[in-house]
C-alpha cells in the first residue's frame, strides 16, 4: 500500500471530495480502495478551518508511482506488533514466573504483553478493582472520604484512569509500540477512531470497561491479579546483589527473577522503600502550579471563531508556554476540554488537584494545570543529600493547599483578577468551580514558593494574547497541582533494568519514564520485551 499525506480539505468537505483527493493525488493511477490512516485539525486560520488526512491506498503500479518521488507519497509503514522470541520453556529456570507491581497503563500492557507470550505473570495491586476503587474516589468526591489505598492514585487502572484519557503523545516510537496499545484499547471497547484521529482521547467512564476487560484478557492468558497486596520490601541476592522477590504488607513473600515496578508517580511509601533499599534513585526536575477554568464556550471561539460547536471539532483544547522574566517556564499542562477539576491526594491532610474529562467531553468549563518547572536545586532538603527531597516538597505545598482550603479537603481557590491583584477572593463570578468536594476561596500565593506565584502572574496575561480573555477576571484558580510527574527517576541501564539491582525492571511515570496514558503503555510493553530478552 502506498500512504498518502498532506491531503488537506475544507471542513464541510464530503466523502467524494476525500476520494476526488485521492485519485488526484494517484493520477493517473486509480485507487482500488482506501483508509483513512490519521486525520488532523489544522486550526492556524480560524476563517478556514482545514482537515488534513493521511491516507492508506492500494493502486495498481505502485512501484512506478513511488519512482515519481512525490515529497507526500511513500510506501505505508508496517505497524504490526512484533514481539520479541521467546526461550523455549524446557530451557528457561523454573522460577521466572514474572512480577508486575502497579496496573496502570504500564502495568498492564507489560502485564498484557508477558501474558500474550505465556509467561503468566503475577500482577500486584495495592489498591482495589477498578469499579470499586471508583466508588471510593466518588465517595471522596462527594463526602470528602478518602481512602489511602483506593483513590485518583491507586487502584486498578493507575492515575490515568481520572485523566481526560489522552492517548498521543510525542515520545520516539520507531516499532511502533503506541499502536499496539491503541489496538489493544480498541479491543477492549475503545472507540475504532482512536487509530485515526490526530488527539485521541477515551474519558475516564469508558476507560474502567475497557481495563476491566483487559484483565480478563490477561487473566485467561495465565495471568493472575492480587489486589490489596501492597509491596513494602524486595527480596535481595548480596553477592552479587540481584532481586530475587517482593515482600507484601501481609507479611507474605514472592520470589520472582524478574520484577517490573511500574508503581505510578504517586507511590511514596515504595520509593521510600526503594531508597532504603539501596536501589539507585536519581532526583528529577517536575512541575507545580495551578488548576484554571474557563467557560467552554471561550475557548472554543477563541480557537474556531465563527465554526466553534461544528461536530467535527468538537470541544477545543490548547497548549501555552511562556518564559517567564524570572526565568522560569510556565505551560498549560494535562489540557481537560468540557471537563473538572477532580480532588487527587493519596495522603490524609493534603490536597492536589488534576484534570479529567470524559469521552463526549461536554461539561461546562475547560481546565488546565498552569504549571512553573522545578528542578532539583528547588527543593529545599536538596542540600541535605535527601534523595527524595522532591516528594518532601510536593506534601509540604499538599500540605499548605489543605491548611489554605480551610483543613478540609476543600481547595483552595481564587478568581484570576483577584490573583492578579495580589488580594484574596471572597466571592465567585460567572466560572462556577468543578472541584468536588468543594472550593474555598482565599488568597492562593502562600500555596507556592515566591518564584512561582511571580511566573504565573506574569504568564497568564501573556496567555491572553493568543486566548483573548484568558486572563477574565472571574476565571478561577484552584491549588495545588503538584503530581505533574514522578519526583525521581528509578534509572535504570540499556538492558531495561536497574542501574545496581538486577531483577528489577522499572518503568513507567513512577520510574521517571513516561508522561500520559500513551507514553506508559508504551514502556510498559518496553519492559515486558526486556523481561522476555532477560529470560
Amino acid at each position: 500500500m502506498l500512504r498518502l499525506t498532506e491531503i488537506i480539505l475544507p471542513l464541510d468537505h464530503s466523502e467524494a471530495d476525500l476520494a476526488a483527493a485521492v485519485a488526484a493525488r494517484l493520477a493517473p493511477a486509480i485507487p482500488s480502495r482506501f483508509t483513512i490512516a490519521r486525520r488532523a485539525i489544522d486550526a492556524r486560520r480560524k476563517s478556514a478551518i482545514k482537515l488534513t488526512y493521511t491516507i492508506d491506498a492500494e493502486t495498481e503500479g505502485e512501484p512506478e508511482i513511488l519512482a515519481r518521488n512525490h515529497p507526500h507519497i511513500r510506501p505505508t509503514p508496517d505497524t504490526t506488533y512484533k514481539p520479541p522470541a521467546i526461550r523455549p520453556a524446557s530451557t528457561r529456570p523454573a522460577s521466572t514466573r514474572p512480577i508486575v507491581i502497579g496496573t496502570g497503563p504500564c502495568g498492564l500492557f507489560a502485564a498484557l504483553i508477558l501474558a500474550q507470550a505465556g509467561l503468566r505473570p503475577i500482577i500486584l495491586e495495592r489498591g482495589k478493582p477498578v469499579r470499586q476503587r471508583t466508588k471510593d474516589t466518588w465517595a471522596f468526591w462527594r463526602r470528602g472520604i478518602l481512602t489511602p489505598e483506593s483513590n485518583v492514585q491507586f487502584g486498578e487502572g493507575g492515575a490515568g484512569t481520572f485523566s481526560d484519557g489522552k492517548l498521543y503523545s510525542q515520545i520516539s516510537d520507531p516499532n511502533h509500540l503506541g499502536r499496539k496499545v491503541l489496538t489493544e484499547f480498541v479491543a477492549a471497547g475503545a472507540p475504532a477512531e482512536i487509530l485515526t484521529v490526530a488527539h485521541p482521547h477515551i474519558g475516564t467512564f469508558r476507560l474502567v470497561g475497557m481495563v476491566e476487560t483487559m484483565r480478563e484478557t490477561i487473566e485467561r492468558l495465565g495471568g493472575e491479579y492480587r489486589f490489596g497486596a501492597r509491596v513494602t520490601g524486595l527480596i535481595l541476592d548480596s553477592t552479587p546483589r540481584r532481586a530475587r522477590g517482593v515482600i507484601l504488607d501481609s507479611g507474605e513473600t514472592l520470589t520472582a527473577d524478574h520484577i517490573i515496578l511500574a508503581i505510578g508517580h504517586s507511590a511514596r511509601d515504595t520509593f521510600e522503600m526503594l531508597r532504603d533499599a539501596g536501589v539507585h534513585l536519581d532526583p528529577k526536575p517536575f512541575s507545580i502550579g495551578f488548576r484554571i477554568e474557563h467557560p467552554q464556550s471561550m475557548i472554543d471561539r477563541a480557537r474556531y471563531g465563527s465554526f466553534a460547536g461544528n461536530p467535527l471539532l468538537g470541544a477545543a483544547d490548547y497548549k501555552l508556554v511562556h518564559h517567564a522574566k524570572n526565568g522560569r517556564s510556565v505551560y498549560s499542562f494535562c489540557m481537560c476540554p468540557g471537563g473538572t477539576v477532580v480532588a487527587a491526594a493519596s495522603e490524609p491532610g493534603r490536597v492536589v488537584t488534576n484534570g479529567m474529562s470524559q469521552y463526549s467531553r461536554n461539561e461546562r468549563n475547560a481546565n488546565a494545570g498552569i504549571v512553573v518547572g522545578v528542578t532539583p536545586a528547588d527543593y529545599p532538603d536538596a542540600d541535605r543529600g535527601d534523595i527524595l527531597a522532591g516528594m518532601t516538597f510536593q506534601r509540604h505545598l499538599e500540605s499548605r493547599a489543605y491548611l489554605q482550603g480551610g483543613s478540609t479537603y476543600h481547595a483552595p481557590g481564587q478568581l484570576v483578577g483577584d490573583f492578579l491583584a495580589a488580594r484574596p477572593s471572597t466571592s465567585l463570578g460567572s466560572v462556577i468551580p468543578s472541584y468536588k468536594p468543594g472550593v474555598h476561596l482565599t488568597d492562593l500565593a502562600p500555596c507556592l514558593p515566591d518564584y512561582a506565584i511571580e511566573a504565573i502572574r506574569e504568564a497568564i496575561p501573556h496567555f491572553a494574547r493568543k486566548i483573548p480573555d484568558f486572563d477574565r477576571a472571574d476565571a478561577l484558580l484552584t491549588g495545588v497541582e503538584t503530581r505533574t510527574s514522578a519526583p525521581i527517576r528509578i534509572t535504570r541501564d540499556p538492558s531495561g533494568q536497574s542501574l545496581n539491582t538486577p531483577g528489577l525492571f522499572p518503568a513507567g511515570e513512577g520510574a521517571g519514564y513516561a508522561g500520559g496514558i500513551l507514553s506508559a503503555g508504551v514502556d510498559g510493553i518496553r519492559a515486558a520485551e526486556a523481561v522476555i530478552r532477560a529470560g
